[in-house]
């Protein structure tokens, strides 16, 4: 039979300062990790959803949003969420012609109708998430890191930010129209669930217990060395300082990421219902969780 530590075990993860963090002291051998044996693919989050539609790596992560589409390949795990606790995903403009400030709801949705919105990707739970609020909308899907671009060229009217755009948008020289986590939790009392860690239902529960085990151990090093996980960060800072980085892996990097509990498996089903119930999402969503 097999050992299941002859397999080198692909885990994917997204080139951003919140995720390198989670696994830093997995990339640098600071916790035992059982014999077992991990190569890093970092991609684009929309690229790691589109692979995990077709079950290429045996460990990613993922989009709460394209989750939905993978229910059959894939179960969650029990660490490693990004919540947007009152914060998340935003919409910004260079140009805020003919809306008044502080409009909300209904007639900010009137000023949005008929423009055109700079999306990072249609598995993205930002897209969820605006469509959720919005409806359908005109969207032009392009890699999140060329959504400021986008706009300023003309290519769309609004730009749905990720990552660190959330708080470089201004010196980018946008300005904030709408934050979709801070709407969420207005409709909710819940943080917007949005990426997790999925591992591949083909690998025997056992392994997907131990490497759960491992990847927690890694979250926990991680913020109990938090210097060292922050350094370790800084080259996909892509233009924040190290007291950005900081502040944003604390956005992202927290007590949900350890453990969902609770709350953030009722957000995860608050999300996904919503959106199966507008028809978003193809069926609605039972959470298999590791």
């Amino acid at each position: 039979m097999l050992d299941p530590r002859d397999t080198v075990y692909t885990l994917g993860h997204s080139p951003d300062p919140d995720d390198a963090f989670m696994f830093y002291a997995l990339a640098e051998g600071r916790i035992d990790t059982r014999g077992y044996r991990f190569q890093h693919i970092l991609e684009d989050i929309e690229t790691l959803n589109q692979r995990a539609s077709r079950g290429e790596l045996h460990i990613s992560a993922i989009s709460i949003h394209a989750y939905a589409y993978v229910l059959d390949k894939y179960a969650l795990l029990p660490c490693g969420a990004s919540m947007g606790d009152g914060y998340g995903p935003m919409l910004v403009a260079q140009s805020v012609e003919g809306l008044t400030a502080g409009a909300w709801p209904d007639e900010l949705r009137a000023w949005l109708k008929g423009k055109k919105i700079a999306v990072p990707g249609r598995m993205t739970s930002a897209w969820l998430a605006l469509r959720l609020f919005l409806g359908d909308c005109e969207a032009v899907f392009v890699p999140f890191d060329q959504i400021f671009d986008t706009v300023r060229s003309g290519g769309a009217d609004l730009g749905l930010i990720i990552h660190e755009g959330q708080l470089t948008f201004a010196k980018e020289g946008f300005r904030k129209i709408l934050d979709l986590g801070e709407w969420w939790k207005s409709q909710t009392g819940l943080p917007l669930p949005l990426g997790g860690n999925v591992i591949r239902k083909d690998i025997e529960s056992p392994v997907q217990r131990e490497i759960a085990e491992i990847l927690r151990a890694s979250i926990d090093y991680g913020l109990a060395h938090r210097d060292g996980g922050v350094e370790h960060s800084m080259p996909l800072a892509r233009g924040m300082d190290r007291s950005l980085v900081d502040r944003f892996i604390g956005m992202y990097v927290n007590s949900y990421t350890l453990e969902y509990g609770d709350v953030g498996r009722r957000a995860i089903y608050e999300f996904l219902g919503a959106a199966s119930e507008n028809g978003f999402i193809p069926a609605p969503v039972e959470l298999e969780f590791v």
